[in-house]
């Protein structure tokens, strides 16, 4: 297969498509954001990328706390709004009910199946966007979105961000750091 150079560009294939929570001024508000993952796992650490403009940075930067709320694609059309429309010019609060955990300062979002509790770790100035890494406080999920202690993406059936389009989960095709010991050189 021929391959063609594309240029440097911050490509991933997918991405979760999260709602990020922060008191901005002492009212909850929140963005849509597909730049985040894991940063560690102990302490359990989550890191998301924010243009240094967007009103919710702000938040975060105010409280030293934020929330990741997992969306499901049933909710596809709510969670999108949240990423057009700036919390500056229009209040968001209403879309999503918000309710406090540990922190008392990083708003969750009710109707979202599993939120995540985050305390700033530390922000990395990356350029036009800070990485915002968080040490997770808590993990507030539904109960019937879990199986086995864990959140289940079965259930929860996030929304998957890629190539400007919104995509459901597709079904499971094989097991990790299992699968790969079929391999035989």
């Amino acid at each position: 297969m021929e391959k063609v150079t594309l240029g440097p560009m911050p490509f991933m294939s997918v991405m979760p498509t999260l709602l990020v929570g922060a008191d901005v001024d002492g009212k909850p508000n929140y963005m849509t954001a597909a730049w985040a993952t894991v940063a560690c796992m102990a302490p359990p650490m989550v890191c998301v990328a924010i243009n240094k403009i967007r009103h919710t940075a702000k938040g975060i930067d105010q409280n030293n706390t934020f929330s990741l709320n997992i969306s499901t694609s049933k909710q596809v059309i709510e969670s999108d709004y949240c990423g057009i429309v700036s919390g500056a010019k229009e209040d968001k609060a209403g879309v999503f009910t918000s309710f406090y955990g540990k922190l008392k300062t990083a708003p969750l979002a009710k109707e979202c199946p599993v939120n995540m509790e985050c305390k700033l770790f530390q922000s990395v100035d990356c350029g036009s966007h800070l990485l915002y890494i968080g040490e997770v406080v808590e993990i507030h999920a539904d109960k019937d979105v879990v199986t086995d202690g864990k959140p289940d993406i079965t259930k929860i059936n996030p929304i998957v961000y890629a190539q400007s389009a919104y995509f459901d989960v597709g079904e499971q095709i094989g097991k990790a750091f299992s699968d790969g010991k079929q391999f035989k050189k």
